[in-house]
């Protein structure tokens, strides 16, 4: 496996816009990029939010546009009478690439970003030229996350009103320990994360404060999640359908998707470009920015 040396990168950049579509506003950081380059899409996971991408963008905008997306119900993008789900943020992402692109657009997807990505390019395959998948959501094997991880993603697939008794029982937790849970939950070594990162994440908390409908929208994004990836005949047979050029990147000690299950999907998908990340868990946008953004760059330039 190709090791993994992780060292000072680009620092946060981005200007913060809003996209109006037909059933409201999303919202999304425009990093910049040469004029006519093709359009990258960076779609977050399950709890995550643009800020998600703050190391890796600036990384990749010397050969793309890049934009990082807040996905219906979470970072700045309200949900509203919009669905949570990955079903329906699948068909919001469409709407919002179209309506910044009308050309095929790269996705770069993680975790359940990853499950959105794919649904989008199997539903509409018109509408992109490549799919990068970081530690994806991905159908089941024998490969189970470990307890604590486990734990979390269930619990997210709860009822809301239980999730909201558990939370009662809980009490609060603040705003900058929730958000600083992605970097302890999902990374292997989190000091590998730089301050600059870690600042862009409290300030999206401070920024987004209190929403009310948050717990609901995790618990819907969380339960179409797990009930996605439970059927995973059905799951792996539109993965093996995607006729796109597909990027595989999983971290060797990703606790969340394991990644035994990404060498079982890339054994399935012989087409596929597939990297491990050594040393590396869930996040290798975060932990290995730069390894990452050359993984990507050299596979987009040999399509």
């Amino acid at each position: 496996m190709t090791q993994i040396s992780v060292g000072p990168d680009a620092r946060p950049a981005g200007e913060s816009k809003w996209a109006d579509l037909a059933d409201g506003r999303v919202h999304y950081v425009d990093h910049g990029g040469p004029d006519g380059a093709p359009l990258a899409v960076l779609v977050h996971g399950l709890g995550g939010s643009h800020a998600n991408w703050a190391a890796l963008a600036p990384l990749l905008t010397a050969d793309l546009r890049v934009v990082a997306v807040d996905l219906a119900g979470f970072g700045l993008t309200p949900a509203g009478p919009r669905p949570s789900s990955v079903s329906g943020n699948a068909d919001l992402l469409y709407r919002f690439a179209t309506a910044l692109s009308p050309d095929p657009v790269v996705l770069i997807g993680n975790s359940m970003g990853g499950m959105i990505s794919a649904l989008l390019t199997a539903a509409h395959p018109e509408a992109v030229r490549g799919l990068v998948l970081l530690d994806p959501v991905l159908p089941l094997t024998a490969a189970l996350p470990d307890r604590l991880v486990t734990a979390n993603v269930l619990q997210g697939a709860l009822p809301l009103r239980v999730r909201m008794a558990l939370a009662d029982r809980r009490g609060s937790i603040p705003r900058e320990r929730a958000a600083m849970q992605l970097v302890t939950l999902c990374c292997d070594d989190p000091d590998r994360v730089t301050e600059d990162v870690i600042d862009v994440h409290l300030a999206l908390a401070e920024r987004r404060g209190f929403v009310e409908e948050t717990a609901r929208d995790f618990a819907m994004a969380g339960r179409s999640m797990v009930f996605t990836f439970a059927r995973w005949r059905t799951y792996a047979k539109l993965l093996h359908a995607i006729e796109q050029p597909v990027l595989l990147i999983h971290g060797t000690r990703d606790r969340l998707v394991p990644f035994r299950v990404a060498r079982v999907a890339a054994a399935a998908n012989p087409h596929w470009s597939f990297f491990p990340a050594t040393n590396i868990g869930h996040v290798p946008m975060l932990e290995a920015p730069s390894w990452t953004s050359e993984r990507i760059l050299e596979w987009l330039s040999t399509r």
